[in-house]
């Protein structure tokens, strides 16, 4: 097994480390404003998928309060004017909006030297043409990719966490991207209500079978947070949650099974720790990192 990820490919290519600064477009969720439903998926807590984003403000605020956020964590030896950075839009549904709105604030966010790319994430029904072919223009000022949340592959397990759309509709949404000359991110979460193990060992089958190959993949602990449907469901009736070496344990198997050209984008995940239920392990991230990277090392040399 030998994987790639993500820090070690933008090192490849931009030659220096390179960190992502969270952004907010504005933009909410169908899932959220009535349009498919109020309450957004059932993990989903109330400040989207990125509950350590920026609030809504000028791009260039934005980008100045994210990179005092995140410059601390440069090594000494990177001066300021050689800081590189990706420009993030993580929270909520980042395509759900009107192109000439989107356009001048994606062209925005990518105008700085230092920001060398762009990521997006969205839901694969909020991808109409005409928001393909904005991002494709986009993508010729700085390269882009998409982060797509699947999170499962199975039908009956995205009806109960409300996702609100079906496979086919990823499926669509992936061609037409990669037709674009843009590269999709999927997200998928392990450890979904009701899932067994092969069920989460199919999806990322699924993904790793995709043509065109997956450029990139994140996995996803399940955290059952404060303030959703899913943390109020786990507070009635708790439904089992991983350990930390059952959990280690599914990554290298998942990773076995991806491609070796398959970035990998993210192995666990972070939750906001005053929302955090379960599982309360995953709060430590430096221990659960520590575990990931033995583990993945020990398969790698095998």
């Amino acid at each position: 097994m030998k994987i790639l990820t993500l820090s070690d490919a933008l090192k490849r290519r931009y030659h220096t480390k390179v960190y992502k600064l969270s952004l907010s477009s504005g933009c909410t969720c169908p899932n959220r404003d009535g349009t498919l439903g109020t309450g957004g998926c059932t993990f989903c807590s109330a400040g989207g998928s990125g509950d350590f984003a920026a609030p809504f403000a000028p791009i260039s605020e934005q980008i100045a309060e994210a990179k005092r956020l995140v410059d601390p964590k440069f090594p000494k030896k990177i001066a300021p004017e050689d800081r590189r950075y990706i420009a993030y839009f993580q929270s909520y549904t980042n395509t759900y909006g009107p192109v000439s709105r989107l356009e001048p604030l994606f062209l925005e966010a990518v105008k700085p030297d230092e920001i060398v790319g762009l990521a997006v994430g969205t839901r694969p029904d909020c991808l109409p043409d005409e928001t393909i072919a904005m991002l494709a223009r986009v993508s010729t000022v700085k390269p882009l990719w998409v982060e797509l949340g699947l999170q499962t592959i199975h039908e009956e397990t995205a009806r109960r966490i409300h996702r609100g759309y079906t496979l086919g509709v990823f499926e669509d949404a992936y061609q037409r991207l990669a037709e674009a000359g843009i590269p999709a991110v999927v997200h998928v979460i392990l450890g979904l209500p009701g899932e067994s193990r092969q069920d989460m060992l199919e999806t990322v089958d699924y993904l790793a079978h995709l043509t065109p190959s997956l450029p990139g993949i994140k996995l996803q602990l399940l955290h059952v947070l404060k303030g959703t449907a899913l943390g109020d469901a786990y507070e009635r009736e708790p439904f089992p949650v991983f350990d930390l070496d059952t959990y280690c344990d599914l990554i290298v198997d998942c990773l076995k099974r991806l491609p070796e050209s398959t970035v990998i984008h993210r192995l666990t995940g972070d939750a906001p720790k005053r929302l955090l239920i379960a599982p309360k392990w995953s709060a430590d991230k430096k221990r659960v990192m520590n575990t990931l990277r033995s583990r993945i090392a020990h398969a790698e040399r095998l």
